[in-house]
């Protein structure tokens, strides 16, 4: 056996069964191992963005990292983008990224890049596999890093690692440290907080916003009346039946608003709110000035123990009432008429499956879905984490592949999906049951409430150009089919609703192209 196949036998024996993949050249050994693994499922991205995204949105469902096979530096920093929102995300995913043969690179041929500087900014661990006796180490290594430092591990794999031969050897799964303990005054801290009598926001992001931490700090909101609040989350809860959460807005406006309130913070997997960039003349920091902050938990806690904890020290049991969200789907007004961000949330609500999987990826034209989020069916809610827009096609892909007994819906903004809108062909191939709604608005919506919020409130033909998606306006009914996906226009609300409700009861991908004003 080789360098490849050890490879191969730790991720399998770690239980890293998918590796999403764009390889080439120096990274043929390793296929070739692949190809005799078939317990690997192996799914083919057509640009490195797609194959990053959509390990995130794999591992934020399955809870377990996938591999990803990327070509030299060229091919890792195609993915950057998106391996930047998996690491805003924490979500565990361990790339493999080929290199030149050792002896190789003093010759510094074409391809020749400095590979962990490219990787650092984007990973929580970078290896290079120092020969084939040194892959078995190196991918434990990494594997165990992308679970206890939840983030991304990148691996380097030089072709001769990777061809050299090694001996086979009895393989058992890696041993990952327990998470470590709450700091004491930390919890002290909180408890005090939450009896003080102050006016007390919990603040949740990461694992919290799973559905039995999240009942848990309902049951402790509901006992001393505090808030509960949400940051940006690789996966969140949500639906009825569930404790409420609000997460903090995206506009700094309406966050300090939502917050002003507040004089004591329990930052529980989430750190202190901070706007997305700074304003002229407006804080950097949506808290109030005079709030004290708590740090409980971070990333690397277990965070379900922790609010365990908090309750613990409250003395809240475990059977405590807490406010459940109430069932209010069916309330919502059939709407009629022209498509608009309200009328499509609205329409997209009414008729939300069950156990869903939302990738929202709809940025500024996601209507009143979140508000309408807490009385619909359960779902998991899968946003943007890292601001680095072309992550919802490849996120729905993943997400699909890591929960695939649930329907997909993939609400897209139509700026963003043409970054890597590559990911419908795999969608295509892989079968997926994915519906992706296209926002198609012909702008960069997003980009002209930026001017707007900086302070431009007009501006000229060059700034039109940059922010403007209309000359030509773009077809995605024709790009979709081009890549392998059924598609349909909409351009009013009964039209969405009928390719909308048609395309929930059939399974495989289908995309709609809702044409908005």
């Amino acid at each position: 056996m080789n360098g490849a196949d050890m490879l191969c036998d730790v991720l399998l024996v770690n239980g890293v069964d998918v590796c999403f993949a764009n390889p080439g050249t120096s990274e043929m050994h390793f296929v070739a191992a692949l190809d005799r693994k078939p317990a690997m499922r192996c799914v083919l991205g057509l640009s490195e963005g797609v194959v990053t995204g959509a390990a995130d949105g794999y591992a934020r469902m399955a809870d377990k990292p996938a591999a990803t096979l990327l070509h030299l530096g060229p091919g890792l920093a195609n993915g950057l983008a998106n391996l930047h929102n998996a690491r805003r995300a924490r979500t565990p995913v361990l790339n493999v990224v080929g290199d030149h043969a050792s002896y190789h690179l003093q010759y510094d041929a074409p391809l020749t890049s400095d590979i962990e500087g490219l990787a650092r900014p984007m990973s929580q661990w970078v290896g290079r596999a120092a020969g084939a006796h040194d892959v078995r180490r190196c991918t434990e290594e990494g594997f165990a890093a992308s679970i206890a430092r939840r983030g991304v591990s990148t691996m380097i794999l030089p072709a001769d690692a990777a061809w050299g031969e090694v001996s086979p050897e009895t393989l058992s799964p890696v041993a990952i440290p327990a998470p470590p303990a709450l700091e004491p005054g930390a919890l002290e801290a909180s408890v005090a907080a939450l009896r003080s009598g102050r006016r007390a926001v919990i603040l949740l992001a990461g694992r919290a916003l799973s559905e039995k931490p999240i009942e848990t700090a309902g049951r402790i909101a509901a006992a001393v009346g505090a808030a509960v609040f949400s940051t940006t989350s690789a996966r969140s809860a949500r639906g009825a039946g569930r404790a409420l959460v609000r997460p903090v807005p995206y506009k700094i406006e309406l966050a300090i608003e939502a917050l002003k309130d507040f004089e004591v913070a329990i930052c529980i997997g989430a750190s202190r709110p901070v706007s997305f960039f700074a304003y002229p003349g407006k804080p950097s920091t949506t808290l109030p000035p005079s709030c004290e902050v708590i740090q409980l938990a971070g990333h690397e806690h277990d965070l379900g123990a922790a609010l365990e904890a908090l309750a613990d020290g409250l003395g809240i049991g475990p059977d405590a009432a807490f406010a459940r969200n109430a069932f209010r789907q069916n309330d919502i007004q059939v709407p009629t008429g022209t498509l608009t961000p309200d009328t499509l949330s609205l329409a997209i609500a009414r008729h939300l499956p069950e156990n869903a999987i939302v990738i929202d990826e709809a940025l500024t034209s996601i209507g009143q879905y979140n508000a309408l989020a807490p009385g619909l069916n359960p779902h998991d809610h899968l946003p943007i984490t890292g601001g680095s827009i072309g992550i919802g096609i490849p996120l729905a892909t993943g997400a699909a592949i890591g929960a695939p007994d649930r329907k997909v819906v993939a609400m897209q903004a139509d700026g963003s999906g043409m970054y890597t809108l590559q990911g419908l062909w795999t969608q295509a191939r892989e079968e997926l049951d994915v519906v992706t709604i296209v926002f198609a608005n012909s702008a960069y919506r997003i980009l002209q409430g930026e001017m707007t919020g900086v302070g431009v409130n007009s501006y000229g033909v060059n700034a039109r150009k940059m922010l403007d998606l209309d000359q030509p306006k773009l077809d995605w009914c024709s790009l979709a089919r081009g890549l392998g996906v059924e598609s349909g226009r909409a351009t009013t609300i009964e039209e969405f609703l009928r390719l909308y409700t048609g395309a929930l009861r059939r399974k495989g991908p289908f995309l709609i192209e809702a044409v908005i004003d």
